[in-house]
């Protein structure tokens, strides 16, 4: 599928886009089929071909939604903008990073527990470790190895 979209170009520090059809799966600095025209976002300045874009609209190639609202604000097509959403950082993340720091958390927790608990906790464990090992050891005979 075709779709309508900004390819950058420019400086570091200086983006400038170049208004292109590209496939929608190309790479966005990629192959692209034709270019439409250029934006310049400092100075809001867009360049474009007015009916190689109608041409390629009525031929089924979709805008992109930065592409679509600057074409809306400039009155090449008609239509309503479409408010962009961007996701933040703490939102997006794998199920995988959440039990990560899970684990953290719970690392950070027993860490921060009163010195005094954790202490009897020790002792609670070497207590119950000796009892259970008592039964269990045989000490070898004298006359055996």
């Amino acid at each position: 599928m075709l779709n309508i979209r900004l390819s950058r170009v420019g400086k570091k520090g200086h983006a400038q886009y170049k208004v292109v059809v590209a496939e929608k799966t190309s790479p966005v600095k990629g192959k692209f089929v034709e270019q439409l025209g250029s934006y310049d976002p400092h100075t809001k300045e867009l360049t474009i071909k007015n009916d190689r874009v109608e041409h390629w609209i009525s031929n089924g190639a979709a805008c992109s939604t930065t592409v679509r609202n600057l074409f809306i604000e400039k009155d090449i097509i008609k239509g309503d903008k479409i408010k962009l959403t961007f996701k933040k950082k703490d939102e997006e993340g794998d199920s995988s990073d959440d039990n990560k720091k899970g684990a953290k958390d719970v690392a950070k927790k027993e860490d921060n527990e009163p010195k005094e608990d954790k202490k009897e906790i020790e002792e609670e464990n070497k207590e119950g470790d000796t009892k259970n090992n008592k039964g269990s050891k045989e000490e070898p005979k004298k006359g055996e190895k």
